[in-house]
């Protein structure tokens, strides 16, 4: 069974997400399960989240999930604009919903960054520290 799109293609948030994420090397997007999901070979991003008991709800629906570094991850989760993510959470992912407040863009580029390098391929992480010099 196909899940039903939990996103609007125009929607502002997705669009700056897509074209910070869409420029590290390699990453591509595609729907999965509902939502727009960056990956190389392994997902780094997902746009739009939600929490343990609350898959209808539409809280979190323009946030961020990224795969933070481990010692990242509980300060982040002390951030109001924070959460855990159904299903992503165990494994340590992190959610970062863009209507609390407004969203920091710098930080989406550091936290995409980080999660790319946990996901992504040496090849690929080479190539991106390349770029950065």
């Amino acid at each position: 069974m196909a899940h039903p799109p939990r996103f609007r293609d125009d929607d502002p948030y997705l669009a700056r997400l897509r074209e910070l994420a869409l420029a590290l090397p390699e990453a591509q997007v595609k729907v999965s399960h509902g939502h727009p999901n960056f990956f190389t070979k392994k997902v780094f991003a997902v746009f739009g989240g939600i929490v343990k008991g609350d898959h209808h709800a539409d809280t979190y629906a323009r946030s961020v999930l990224v795969l933070p570094d481990a010692d990242e991850r509980l300060a982040l989760l002390e951030d109001e604009r924070c959460f855990s993510p159904a299903y992503y959470g165990p494994s340590g992912w992190v959610g970062l919903n863009f209507l609390v407040g407004q969203p920091d863009w710098a930080q989406v580029a550091e936290l995409l960054d980080m999660s790319y390098r946990n996901t992504a391929p040496k090849r690929l992480v080479a190539e991106l520290d390349k770029s950065v010099e």
